[in-house]
């Protein structure tokens, strides 16, 4: 396809086009599918970082070696949509370089859904874990809308990157389970469930704002570049009433509010 301008571009999608590597983009449309390729690799990128440490935390080898598993995973999945965003001028080796993807900011500060610091990843990858029961709490919860989130790019109009998240979303549910199941197991035979409760109280909170504000006006131009086809609230409803079921058959309950 030709260069079109934004608006034959958004004509073309709505009747069903779908974009390949080999077509020339608008500037408009680049910028918001960089944006959400960035956060997507900026936020795996972190994410394993930040849960390496606590591989050997893990009570015993076979925890420790899912663990390892899920972060090798996580970086497959940053290479993979990295690889994508090479035909847009971007150098995978300078941009996995480019930002210290194991720092953290302070544990109680209160960082809503607010942009802050120079990379792209999602504000729950700011804050840091304490210990093996915060770690898959949060592997657990952020598992879990992870799935709803990306779910919304396997559909997306750029096909490339839709193609990618149909293999990468999979591995994404299974990191929610093998979370809920590493809960599971230390609620059972190692930790009270109190103390399962209270990580689950702190992360609930910090993956949720993950979704965004719900009265977001972005929404309508990723809709229109079929980059997005619910909002923000409609995701949000469905990780809320997943994860409340997940949480209840381990005996928790999802914080207040």
């Amino acid at each position: 396809m030709g260069a079109l301008n934004d608006q034959e571009l958004v004509a073309a999608i709505a009747a069903g086009k779908r974009l390949g590597a080999e077509d020339a983009l608008p500037p408009g449309y680049r910028g918001e599918l960089l944006r959400l390729m960035a956060v997507f690799v900026d936020s795996e990128l972190a994410g394993a970082a930040g849960f390496t440490p606590f591989i050997n935390h893990a009570p015993g080898l076979r925890p420790r070696a899912v663990a390892a598993r899920i972060v090798s995973e996580k970086f497959g999945h940053a290479e993979r949509v990295l690889s994508l965003m090479k035909r847009f001028g971007v150098d995978p080796g300078l941009y996995v370089r480019s930002h210290s993807w194991e720092a953290r900011l302070d544990r109680f500060l209160d960082l809503g859904n607010r942009r802050v610091g120079g990379d792209k990843r999602l504000n729950v990858f700011h804050y840091p874990i304490e210990g093996w029961l915060d770690a898959i709490a949060l592997n657990f919860l952020m598992g879990t809308a992870s799935a709803v989130q990306l779910g919304e790019l396997t559909k997306c109009s750029y096909a490339p990157l839709a193609d990618a998240m149909a293999e990468i979303v999979p591995r994404e549910e299974e990191h929610a389970r093998l979370g809920e199941t590493a809960m599971r197991h230390l609620i059972d035979q190692h930790r009270p469930a109190v103390d399962a409760q209270l990580a689950v109280a702190y992360w609930f909170p910090r993956v949720t704002a993950t979704f965004g504000r719900v009265d977001s006006d972005r929404f309508d131009l990723y809709r229109r570049y079929g980059l997005r086809q619910r909002p923000n609230a409609a995701m949000l409803r469905q990780w809320h009433g997943d994860v409340v079921q997940r949480l209840g058959r381990l005996g928790l309950a999802a914080p207040p509010g």
